[in-house]
């Protein structure tokens, strides 16, 4: 049985999935949207916002034990974790709610099931094919191991079981100290547990600038995180109580828990790629800076290409394919340009690129480092941590990075710095609001501009 053509095929309903569709249909194309499990896929359902929900929670716990510092009285009596889950829960389940209600509402046809590609413009689920005259893949990702490292999902975990997990594990070694294990590592220390890092690279958060790794790193040790960093995972065994975790010269971590976040790997397989000819890489799909395939009637978006693994990087080229096959000229994505945050305590957010990077590229940069103890709204909240500011020297900003609580509500204004090439002087002569946390940004600039207000040195 085959169903009428559409304009587009969109297989998986998630981040990159459903923005394609939202836009494609403002822009006048029929849509079918196919997915096999809850549309949201993994940043509503098990990712970004089911753990920002316990990542809130931890911060709840943490303001709750060190109210006395601020003068109110109150008792910390523990975690109830089925209370957490339920919060959390409600959060995800409304607005899988309401985002359904909006893609119905705009008269996109919605599909469950598993979608298989079976030509090069048609999608098969179950005996029904849905043709188009374009397909748009994303699939997104799923959480990766290491070779012979097995997620059994009692002992050994992924994100996906940390997310339901029923107890509190009393110590936990977090495999990976990208955004995910740090992430994790904060919740549960706030929830009270014994935690452990183990990060192959010289430093949690590689990818970020280095001072902030360190910065993060400090705040870490002073909430009694432990962390073996330059440390490879050799093996695991299971114990009467928990695991046995021992690295590449011998060193052995016992814990109740081991989870295992050292990234997450594309989900391609067995979806017909291969048999119409797409090709892929490492299991991610190949595409240009427009998302398009090497099969003309095929893009792909979101976490099954090797961009960055971002929701909002999903939204983005999802965006950007709809605009393209609804006939407008949308500009390449300057990955560079998009905010990065790790939500942990404290918060690590950053925009365009490290010094490391610049230099690469040939930049004669000048930086600034300001320090959040200067920041009167740090003061009040308790939080530490410092804004750096990158600039080519005599030339526009080139990366801004921030450590501290909360401040990922902050690289936004780092965002529209980075991506609309302001000098220094510029944004030195903005005004920011006092007292904010913002002003940080705004006395960085001034420093760089050669003006500084509240600076030391």
């Amino acid at each position: 049985m085959s169903n009428s053509p559409y304009d587009i095929v969109v297989l998986g309903g998630g981040s990159g999935g459903y923005a394609c569709a939202l836009r494609a249909v403002e822009l006048g194309l029929s849509v079918v949207l196919i997915e096999k499990d809850k549309l949201g896929g993994t940043c509503l359902n098990r990712g970004c916002i089911p753990t920002k929900a316990l990542l809130h929670a931890a911060e709840v716990a943490d303001q709750t034990r060190e109210s006395a510092t601020f003068g109110v009285k109150a008792r910390f009596e523990g975690i109830d974790l089925p209370g957490v889950h339920a919060y959390k829960d409600k959060v995800v389940s409304t607005t899988v709610k309401g985002l359904t209600g909006l893609i119905k509402s705009k008269g996109i046809t919605i599909v469950e099931g598993e979608g298989r590609v079976t030509g090069p413009t048609t999608v098969q689920v179950g005996d029904t094919t849905y043709e188009g005259r374009h397909i748009v893949l994303a699939t997104g990702s799923v959480p990766r191991s290491l070779p012979g490292l097995e997620i059994d999902g009692e002992r050994v975990i992924s994100s996906d079981h940390a997310l339901v997990l029923d107890r509190i594990p009393q110590s936990v070694v977090v495999l990976g100290g990208g955004v995910i294990g740090v992430e994790f590592a904060s919740v549960w220390r706030s929830f009270g547990a014994e935690v452990t890092i183990v990060e192959a690279l010289p430093h949690l958060l590689p990818l970020e600038e280095e001072s902030s790794s360190k910065r993060l790193e400090r705040a870490f040790r002073k909430r009694g995180i432990k962390f073996e960093l330059g440390a490879r995972f050799e093996s695991v065994k299971h114990t009467e109580s928990g695991v046995i975790v021992t690295l590449a010269g011998g060193k052995t971590l016992d814990a109740d828990l081991l989870l295992v976040a050292v990234g997450r790997g594309p989900v391609s397989e067995g979806l017909g790629l291969e048999e119409v000819g797409v090709e892929t890489e490492r299991g991610f799909v190949k595409v240009d800076q427009y998302c398009r395939t090497n099969v003309p009637t095929i893009s792909a978006v979101g976490d099954l290409i090797p961009t960055l693994q971002l929701a909002h990087v999903g939204f983005a080229e999802g965006i950007l394919v709809a605009e393209r096959l609804g006939g407008l000229d949308p500009a390449p994505i300057d990955y560079d340009g998009v905010p990065r945050i790790t939500y942990s305590e404290p918060e690590v957010a950053s925009v365009g690129v490290t010094s490391e990077v610049a230099r690469e590229r040939g930049h004669d940069i000048v930086e600034v480092t300001y320090d959040l103890a200067g920041n009167p709204r740090s003061k009040i909240l308790g939080t530490q941590g410092e804004v750096k500011v990158i600039a080519a020297k005599d030339g526009p900003v080139l990366g801004v990075h921030i450590v501290g609580s909360r401040v990922g509500e902050l690289i936004t204004e780092g965002q529209l710095i980075y991506n609309w090439e302001a000098l220094p002087s510029e944004v030195a002569q903005l005004i920011h609001p006092h007292p904010t946390q913002s002003e940080a940004i705004g006395e960085a600039h001034l420093a760089l501009a050669g003006k500084p207000l509240h600076v030391h040195g």
